[in-house]
């Protein structure tokens, strides 16, 4: 039995990572972001018998207390807590941060003083931008195209940072766009789905033309597990993608197909990133991690996101998961 830290357990990817972890028998310690009232974000929806075996650990990363009190005595921490929204982003970027740069250095110096066997960093590809060339490998320049990416490309750079300056055992893990059920209102399938499922014949979206690489959220927390595991990922940066892009446009209208409505677009300018912040085009090359792990993406293909959104749809259209999204606003 390993001993192992989640952060942002709380959230969408956090929480189906905390799942598999105990699933595969591991003792973990889900790091929660404090509230007043005492929620527990997603970790309260997950299955009772997975969140009974938690650790819950109350904090914020931006204390260095709380911080290294969550790190102590755990052998393997997988960071994934972050401020993710671009939107808030363009409001907010001070809060960014803090959370993303300054909260991933507490976490960092904790770890170096535990002595922690692997510190598992969790990027993401829009600190790439648009594709320069595709498709994107880890050796892809870096072009932060919104102050989320910003802080991001500073996080992942501070953990390598200590992985050459203080030799802790440091994988940064960059996932595509990952989706499924649980994710937070302010992403694109969730988006549709929710206005679809609502009665909306007419949907509210941003830019169409855009093309990314969706991830099955089960697929993005396999490649973490099996990155965090692996002996050679040491040192390495390694992208979780399909292999597969998809634009919006299309997104949408393979969604209405599975859910069986015909729809119309409206184009929302606030929903609309500043021109120079769109990335236009993601599509990630897989090879190094599947190299390295043996880690593919089973939602792969078109094939494989159309799954992947039949399992989504099924379990956001559920009334009582439905009703925790509000379809009219734009969430940020």
């Amino acid at each position: 039995m390993t001993k192992v830290l989640v952060t942002g357990a709380d959230g969408f990817i956090g929480s189906h990572l905390s799942e598999l972890l105990v699933r595969e028998g591991h003792d973990v310690r889900a790091f929660v972001l404090y509230n007043s009232e005492g929620r527990r974000g997603w970790i309260d929806r997950i299955d009772p018998e997975c969140r009974d075996e938690l650790d819950i650990h109350i904090g914020d990363i931006r204390d260095p207390q709380s911080a290294a009190t969550a790190v102590r005595g755990a052998d393997i921490v997988y960071h994934l807590a972050a401020l993710i929204g671009i939107p808030y982003s363009y409001q907010a970027a001070d809060s960014y941060v803090d959370t993303n740069i300054r909260g991933t250095l507490n976490l960092l110096q904790a770890a170096r003083d535990e002595d922690i066997q692997r510190f598992m960093q969790t990027s993401t590809s829009e600190v790439y931008g648009t594709a320069q060339t595709v498709p994107i490998s880890e050796d892809h320049p870096l072009n932060a195209q919104s102050p989320y990416a910003a802080t991001k490309v500073a996080s992942d750079q501070l953990a390598l940072s200590f992985h050459r300056s203080f030799e802790l055992p440091v994988t940064v893990v960059r996932p595509f766009n990952t989706f499924g059920p649980r994710q937070s209102a302010r992403a694109v399938i969730p988006t549709i789905i929710s206005q679809i499922a609502s009665g909306a014949k007419s949907l509210k979206l941003g830019s169409l033309h855009p093309t990314r690489d969706f991830n099955y959220v089960e697929d993005t927390a396999r490649g973490m597990v099996a990155a965090a595991s692996a002996r050679n990922t040491v040192g390495e940066t390694v992208n979780l993608a399909t292999g597969y892009e998809i634009s919006i446009g299309d997104l949408a209208a393979m969604i209405a197909d599975i859910m069986g409505v015909e729809i119309e677009i409206t184009a929302d300018d606030a929903r609309i990133r500043p021109k120079a912040s769109e990335v236009e085009r993601l599509l990630g090359n897989p090879s190094r991690m599947t190299e390295l792990t043996g880690w593919r993406a089973l939602c792969a293909g078109p094939d494989g996101l159309r799954d992947g959104l039949s399992r989504t749809i099924d379990w956001l259209s559920r009334p009582e998961n439905l009703a925790a999204y509000r379809p009219d606003e734009y969430q940020v």
